[in-house]
């Protein structure tokens, strides 16, 4: 019998390349994602276009649901849909902070919510939650992306705990920048933190294009997916782990440093 996997934010960039891979490896994979035109003249049977919005538990529920009727299973959960605000803490507005959030960080939430019954009866299953490694490490104008990551890391922390006993794996994936549609669709910006008036303007001149430049010339999405299907595959996978350059770089570093040595090479490596 195929293993049984729902991947949320499935249409593009790390979500798609997934769907892609573990399609080739015999798993079905059900594609979450708010438009199913995403997904036209399908080749591969095993992709299954499903309609989820993160937003909506109603939407979830019914989901989750489908897939349990038709197969009486679930065995990996792969938590990444995701976007990114920029914008600083005195310029966001209350509809910015909650949607970050909403997304991110309840969206996780709530698919775990709707999903961890099924795994728990089966007594098995694994959950991918796809972080960032800015879940570790503070950027100024991301701070409400890097907190919303940061909570996803202890999302995972503490689901490990209170999952263990049913056999359910949980980990954290933290990439760095990657090159897909991210820096193009995924980042939401805040005007007034743009405005070329901002008392932040010679900081948005200065770090905004080199984070899209560093996204933009990142590592390829199938690396995030490589590592999703090793982690299927083996349950001694470590928790937390880190892919992409960037990533590699700065979670060893932040782990060996100091916080003070550590802001001080941030701050010089992207010229605070």
């Amino acid at each position: 019998m195929s293993n049984i996997i729902l991947i949320t934010g499935a249409s593009s960039g790390m979500g798609r390349a997934s769907v892609d891979l573990l399609s080739t490896k015999g798993f079905v994979v059900y594609a979450g994602t708010r438009d199913v035109k995403e997904f036209k003249n399908l080749k591969n049977s095993n992709i299954i276009p499903i309609e989820l919005d993160l937003t909506n538990q109603q939407s979830i529920t019914k989901a989750i649901e489908f897939i349990k009727q038709k197969h009486k299973k679930i065995d990996v959960l792969v938590n990444n849909a995701g976007y990114g605000l920029v914008s600083t803490v005195e310029d966001v507005t209350e509809d910015e902070m909650y949607n970050q959030f909403n997304i991110n960080v309840f969206g996780v939430l709530r698919v775990c919510k709707s999903t961890i019954p099924i795994m728990r009866e089966q007594r098995s299953g694994v959950i991918i939650n796809i972080s960032s490694f800015l879940g570790k490490i503070g950027l100024p104008l991301l701070t409400l992306y890097n907190s919303s990551k940061y909570a996803v890391e202890g999302i995972t922390d503490s689901l490990r705990y209170e999952l263990k006993d049913f056999n359910i794996r949980v980990h954290s994936i933290m990439p760095g920048f990657f090159d897909t549609k991210f820096a193009r669709e995924n980042l939401v910006t805040n005007a007034k933190t743009f405005d070329k008036e901002s008392p932040y303007s010679a900081l948005v001149s200065n770090l905004a294009p080199i984070i899209v430049e560093q996204i933009n010339n990142g590592n390829s999405a199938e690396e995030v997916a490589d590592m999703i299907l090793e982690i299927i595959q083996n349950p001694k996978f470590s928790a937390h782990a880190t892919v992409g350059d960037k990533a590699k770089k700065f979670i060893p570093m932040k782990k060996e440093l100091s916080d003070e040595d550590f802001e001080r090479r941030v701050v010089e490596y992207y010229n605070l």
